[in-house]
């Protein structure tokens, strides 16, 4: 899925590439994907993009028509660029295409999602305050209000796991499954850790862990073309996606917890005390 580094250097790509071009025509290829029906999607049609900017994992691309066209690519969405878009005709369900954007000058770019299980989200909306998923979000971990205390504020109370506290979009904006695994990795902190149980300490390398590994992967992501922003995260990731290897800090073997539609990877030495997690859902220490 992509998170907040990678939805980051879509908007960045898109700021630079978008902006100042008019949107000619807009095909929805996959009805499901369209959220909303006012303002109509025709309505885009002769706006000028006049900005790109990220809420969470949200990319919202602002015109001078005063609408906005906003997407959220869930889980195995992705936006495809075009500096000429093909004239071949998009037939409803034979593609991965949800969606088609051209502008003014024949560029433009596809929204797309892989797989059968569709979550890829479209919003045509006046203010993105107007997207309840938006609407709902937790303030952005890089932004500069963004404090220790802050950060301890949000944790106080809150007798769920760390892991879960990082995922939910409405305490804080734009981390999902991988940069919590790597979060919490360079945190030194197991996935179950109660959020309220947090000594001061352990706030503190928490939100270290937070800031630079976001900072590093935007840093990262930036002057990316979308064609290499998912390579670069793999990359980039010291313990996401490696089960079996060897941890990059310590060099225990990196193990998984798997769950129903995901899985959690971690490294027993660096973040457990040496114990493994038990491999099922509501998962305790093993002893």
């Amino acid at each position: 899925m992509p998170e907040m580094p990678e939805v980051q250097g879509l908007v960045d790509f898109l700021a630079e590439r978008a902006t100042g071009r008019t949107i000619t025509k807009v095909t929805v290829a996959n009805i499901a994907a369209l959220k909303t029906y006012d303002p109509p999607i025709d309505g885009l049609v002769g706006g000028r993009i006049s900005e790109a900017r990220r809420h969470g994992k949200f990319v919202d691309l602002a015109t001078d028509a005063g609408i906005h066209l906003i997407f959220h690519l869930a889980k195995a969405g992705w936006l495809r660029w075009y500096e000429t878009v093909p004239d071949t005709v998009i037939r409803p369900g034979k593609t991965p295409i949800a969606l088609r954007v051209r502008l003014g000058d024949g560029a433009g770019f596809d929204l797309t999602e892989a797989g059968t299980k569709k979550s890829l989200a479209v919003y045509v909306a006046r203010d993105p305050q107007d997207v309840p998923g938006i609407a709902r979000l937790g303030p952005d971990p890089l932004a500069e209000e963004f404090t220790r205390d802050a950060l301890a504020g949000l944790l106080a109370g809150r007798r769920t796991q760390i892991k879960g506290v990082l995922r939910d979009q409405s305490i804080v904006a734009g981390i999902g499954n991988a940069y919590s695994d790597e979060i919490l990795h360079a945190a030194r902190m197991s996935p179950y850790a109660l959020a309220a149980g947090l000594a001061d300490d352990e706030v503190d390398r928490l939100y270290d862990a937070m800031r630079t590994t976001l900072t590093d992967a935007v840093a990262t992501a930036s002057g990316k073309p979308p064609a290499d922003l998912k390579d670069a995260k793999r990359r980039g990731m010291a313990v996401h996606g490696r089960r079996g290897e060897a941890c990059p800090v310590c060099g225990d073997e990196v193990r998984s917890v798997f769950f129903a539609d995901n899985s959690l990877e971690y490294c027993p030495t660096c973040q457990t005390g040496g114990k493994l997690l038990a491999d099922r859902r509501l998962s305790r220490l093993l002893k």
